[in-house]
């Protein structure tokens, strides 16, 4: 461990401990005291990030409003509001966006063939369109979240793939929109095979009960930024525990989700 201020190794556990039961510490060049979350997302934070981390799993993963959440912990002895539950999936939602990302390794299990789609949603009483691509096997490609659906916003959603996956896929599958045949030459290249087919895209359009089914408990999002920012982590943590990301691992699911919830949503310090 090293000092928060200086970055000086000369660290001392003190005797007491925080509130939260946190460990505290003391650098002895700079005579800086510091806890276990100081520097982090979640530092000055009335509870434990143990729970905070649980809240906001169960707010992406489960069919849970905003007000759902402080009921159930109520019961528990743990009494919250509403907006703490926002504000603490506003802190720690780009932290887990990033870390889901690493954890799934570029475009290993993409493969080369995309199946690319959109859906909606209603947004601050607006109509937006939720670009989405998984592979062949049900893995995540990329989430975007667009306020118009036209050759921009396909051609900002592929880039965004390619850059995420670090892959060029050989074989694009899509609606008819006539965006995308612009869009998959001029962002993946003309060497991709674009097939056209309202059946062959059948897998992404029944994928896309995920995020619809847990976007109906929530009655809509007022905010764009909110909404896109949600919809990518519930992708990402749903691709995770999903059954087919994982066909060449030999654990079952449910110990990969009890594996997932030890390590505390995989979390990077906060």
């Amino acid at each position: 461990m090293k000092c928060v201020a200086c970055g000086g190794a000369a660290i001392s556990e003190r005797p007491e401990r925080i509130a939260q039961g946190y460990l505290r510490f003391r650098c002895r060049d700079c005579d800086k005291q510091f806890n276990e979350r100081t520097g982090g997302s979640l530092n000055r934070t009335q509870y434990p990030s143990d729970v905070i981390a649980l809240v906001v799993f169960w707010r992406l993963r489960y069919k849970l409003s905003l007000r759902d959440l402080p009921e159930m912990f109520l019961l528990r002895g743990i009494e919250f509001t509403y907006e703490a539950v926002r504000d603490w999936e506003a802190k720690l939602t780009p932290l887990l966006i990033d870390s889901l990302r690493r954890r799934r390794g570029g475009g290993s299990r993409v493969r080369r063939s995309w199946y690319v789609d959109e859906t909606y949603g209603k947004v601050n009483r607006r109509w937006c369109y939720l670009y989405r691509a998984i592979g062949r096997m049900g893995a995540l490609v990329d989430v975007m979240l667009s306020e118009a659906r036209n050759m921009a916003a396909a051609e900002t959603f592929f880039q965004s793939a390619k850059a995420v996956t670090g892959v060029t896929p050989a074989r694009v599958t899509t609606d008819g929109h006539d965006s995308y045949p612009r869009a998959i030459r001029s962002q993946l290249g003309a060497n991709v095979r674009h097939r056209n087919s309202q059946y062959l895209n059948n897998r992404i359009e029944q994928d896309h009960r995920g995020i619809k089914s847990r976007y109906g408990p929530m009655r809509g999002i007022g905010a764009v930024n909110s909404a896109a920012r949600f919809c990518r982590c519930h992708d990402e943590l749903r691709n995770l525990l999903h059954t087919n990301y994982h066909l060449r691992q030999t654990s079952l699911p449910a110990t990969r989700r009890r594996r997932f919830l030890q390590k505390e949503a995989a979390l990077p310090s906060w």
